[in-house]
């Protein structure tokens, strides 16, 4: 069990497991149309069994070495949670993800949470190429990619459909010396 602490704030990164089922459905309760706004996560899930499954599900692919839920907690409360949606560990390829529930945006949590999964999977796992996909009416989800120093690779034109409307899905990435080189700027700023 992990607790990494995300800043003074009482934020911390952490583990979701399927033990989390009902804390979690709770979460998704509180925040289930603001989180549905763009993506279909957590829209399936409305009873207990249904968010262990989830939750099962990706345990069973963390296992399995190609992706994983963490939860943000604020003040011991599930507000929210970044993902490796998909990890490829031998093509060095992942995709990433979040979602928070409506009280929790605009603290910078998934921007902090995202820097502990974008460290862990260039400096440990050797990552080469990490991708952030978001509909392009998603501004919050965008404003993230462009903090963490993504670039947009491009648009894919009305490629998903979500609530009955077709959205354009665009596709930011970092590259392992991009993201090494803004991590050690950063530093050096620090001092």
């Amino acid at each position: 069990m992990y607790a990494i602490p995300l800043g003074d704030d009482g934020a911390e990164l952490r583990p979701l497991d399927p033990w989390h089922a009902e804390e979690f459905l709770a979460h998704l309760d509180r925040g289930r149309d603001f989180i549905g706004q763009y993506i279909a996560f957590g829209s399936r899930e409305r009873d207990v069994d249904s968010a262990r499954a989830l939750l099962t599900r990706y345990a069973e692919k963390r296992a399995a070495d190609s992706g994983s839920l963490h939860g943000i907690w604020l003040g011991g409360k599930l507000v929210g949670g970044v993902l490796f949606r998909t990890f490829d560990a031998e093509q060095g390829t992942c995709e990433v993800g979040c979602w928070l529930e409506p009280a929790a945006a605009g603290r910078g949590l998934v921007t902090r949470a995202m820097h502990v999964l974008l460290d862990w999977a260039f400096g440990e796992r050797g990552m080469h190429r990490v991708e952030w996909c978001a509909a392009s009416a998603n501004q919050p989800s965008i404003a993230v990619a462009r903090r963490l120093g993504m670039t947009r690779d491009g648009v894919l034109r009305e490629s998903r459909a979500h609530r009955g409307v077709r959205h354009d899905i665009e596709v930011w990435s970092v590259l392992a010396p991009e993201w090494r080189a803004a991590r050690a700027r950063a530093t050096r700023s620090d001092h």
